[in-house]
């Protein structure tokens, strides 16, 4: 059944023009939507009066880790990392190793619904269970699918774990791709050996797709590739050709000299920028200047709040990055460029969220940038519509139990937390 908002001030995300409309809300992928000046006679229609609340399209995130969900609250690690790498290392390292595919489905459940209460509906998730390999893209796609939020996922193929768990991520992705959209994931330059990355992009040719990787994090990542490649992470993804694909998402891209921000500026690819991430990792400040304009925020696994993503990437930006209040606006949109450029199914028209944004001051088009900085949170996130389906309803999850599934995740966490212990 169609939905119609009623008496709604819509925003146009692109031009930020305001106008107070009625707006039909076609169902399923592609759906259309129509802004009508009066309402139809026709009363089969979800209806949901939107009177004092502005509606817009709906979020989406460039960059997220699924696997990381059952985290929160975990006890300290067998040693208390000194470094990046140990952070890797003694943590996620250890984590990943221990899922299985109970807790991959609990992850992707809670992730799911999270990003759907904060007004996010597309998701573009790197995912890493190097002992549950197999099937592990299309759990976590159903999972996804049943709260109503559409995806764009991959695997975290790496050498670290040796050749055969190497090639278990190979072909995983191989699979997936077969049936879904998605990208073919790596981790980072300094666990993936040259075989590998040659495969690697070989399946993204094959499947005209891009790949999704971990770029220059650290410091150490450009060190190892120095050592081991005599060149820097860049240099060496430009010659296997990683730069060639639209598809591409380079994730943080701290520590590039000159050279590499001039050759992802004149590629195709896209850079994803994950501030908080990069702040609780202590690994550095992410600085725009010469890469382009190809820059979309993520969260690196940390929350699946995008307002929130925004405003730490302006706020660091300050010191850090060359960044304005409409810039910061620029990148937390550009995701949908991405999709969009690229033909991606799950972001069209009909993806909208209802805001309850009660500003104590004027709001309209010239101001919206700083009300979009210092105004709008994700607690003013009322209904959410995917794919033109109402999946968000007066801030509770329309589509699944979400009491039933918090249970879940916490038998899993513990589960998890417990068999970490062994690790």
């Amino acid at each position: 059944m169609p939905v119609l908002l009623k008496n709604a001030t819509y925003i146009d995300s692109e031009t930020l023009e305001f106008k107070h409309t009625h707006i039909k809300v076609e169902e399923g992928t592609g759906g259309k939507t129509e802004s009508l000046e009066t309402l139809p006679d026709n009363t089969n229609f979800t209806i949901i009066d939107c009177t004092g609340k502005y509606v817009t399209k709906s979020f989406a995130c460039g960059h997220h880790h699924i696997y990381s969900a059952l985290a929160r609250g975990m006890g300290a690690p067998r040693k208390i990392p000194v470094n990046f790498y140990e952070i890797l290392q003694y943590v996620w390292w250890t984590l990943d190793k221990c899922l299985d595919h109970d807790m991959i489905e609990a992850s992707a459940l809670v992730t799911a619904m999270a990003c759907a209460k904060n007004g996010v509906t597309f998701v573009i998730d790197h995912h890493a269970s190097p002992f549950a390999v197999e099937r592990s893209l299309e759990t976590i796609a159903k999972a996804f699918e049943k709260v109503g939020v559409s995806h764009l996922l991959c695997y975290e193929i790496t050498d670290r774990d040796g050749s055969d768990i190497a090639q278990k991520g190979l072909d995983e992705t191989e699979n997936y791709l077969h049936e879904y959209q998605g990208l073919v994931g790596l981790h980072a330059s300094f666990t993936i050996g040259n075989d590998t990355l040659k495969k690697a992009v070989s399946i993204a040719e094959k499947y005209n797709s891009g790949l999704h990787v971990h770029v220059a994090e650290d410091g150490y990542d450009e060190d190892h590739c120095r050592k081991e490649y005599n060149k820097r992470v860049i240099e060496r993804f430009y010659e296997a050709g990683v730069l060639d694909f639209s598809k591409t998402i380079l994730g943080h891209c701290l520590h590039l000299d000159e050279n590499e921000k001039k050759l992802i500026n004149g590629s195709k690819a896209w850079v994803v920028q994950n501030t908080e991430s990069n702040l609780n990792n202590n690994v550095g400040y992410f600085d725009s200047r010469g890469l382009g304009e190809n820059i979309m925020l993520g969260t690196d696994g940390m929350h699946s709040d995008m307002l929130r993503s925004a405003k730490a990437a302006f706020y660091i930006g300050q010191r850090f990055d060359s960044i304005d209040y409409p810039g910061a606006y620029r990148r937390f949109r550009n995701v949908h460029k991405y999709i969009q450029q690229n033909q991606f199914t799950g972001d069209g028209a009909n993806n909208l969220v209802v805001l309850d944004y009660d500003s104590p001051t004027e709001f309209n088009t010239s101001n919206f940038p700083g009300h979009f900085i210092f105004g709008m949170e994700s607690k003013h996130v009322l209904h959410v519509i995917s794919d033109g389906k109402l999946i968000v309803k007066d801030r509770e999850i329309q589509t699944v139990n979400e009491k039933e599934i918090l249970e879940f995740s916490q038998k899993q966490s513990l589960k998890l937390w417990d068999k970490m212990k062994s690790i």
